[in-house]
């Protein structure tokens, strides 16, 4: 697995970039040798924050975790990772065709204002994919909407968690 390690707004500590490797090693038997991790170090309002963002087949895995160490919080990011492959190995054995749920972010970091107020703009490319294929990307991702094409129909559509925890579906009118 390939991976890259990024420090944001720190200087990330030299020892732990062989740690962050060796762990990410034993997670090689998940995933095919096309799959990149990203890990992205900061600390936030004192505590130290680790994401983890790992692409194989176009399928997207993520943990984000904070802790009192970045050891810990790689830890903790490295378990809820592999409980959405646990807890989704069989949808994505059973339902999934070879590159169904790619999906490239390019993140653009805005410079910060005056007023404190951030926008993040983000682009990402459309694969044409089921609704229930929606879904289990939104949650590998672990956000509350996901935007997709339809397979059967090409136009962007939005599938959504509602706050009764059912899922919703947006199209556009006709």
């Amino acid at each position: 697995m390939k991976t890259t390690i990024v420090g944001r707004q720190i200087n990330m500590p030299e020892e732990l970039k062989p740690i962050i490797e060796g762990k990410l090693a034993k997670y090689d038997k998940y995933f095919r040798d096309d799959a990149t991790a990203t890990v992205k170090l900061s600390r936030l309002r004192g505590r130290e924050r680790v994401e983890i963002t790992i692409m194989s087949s176009g399928t997207i895995f993520r943990g984000e975790e904070t802790d009192t160490t970045f050891r810990n919080a790689l830890d903790l990011a490295l378990e809820a990772i592999e409980r959405q492959i646990r807890k989704n190995k069989t949808k994505l054995e059973k339902r999934l065709r070879e590159g169904a749920l790619s999906d490239l972010y390019e993140v653009e970091e805005p410079p910060v204002e005056d007023d404190e107020i951030i926008i993040r703009t983000k682009t990402f490319q459309l694969k044409p994919m089921t609704p229930e294929e929606a879904i289990l990307q939104m949650n590998l991702l672990g956000h509350d909407f996901f935007v997709y094409a339809d397979s059967q129909t090409g136009e962007t559509n939005v599938v959504y968690r509602r706050h009764d925890k059912a899922y919703g579906l947006i199209e556009p009118s006709k």
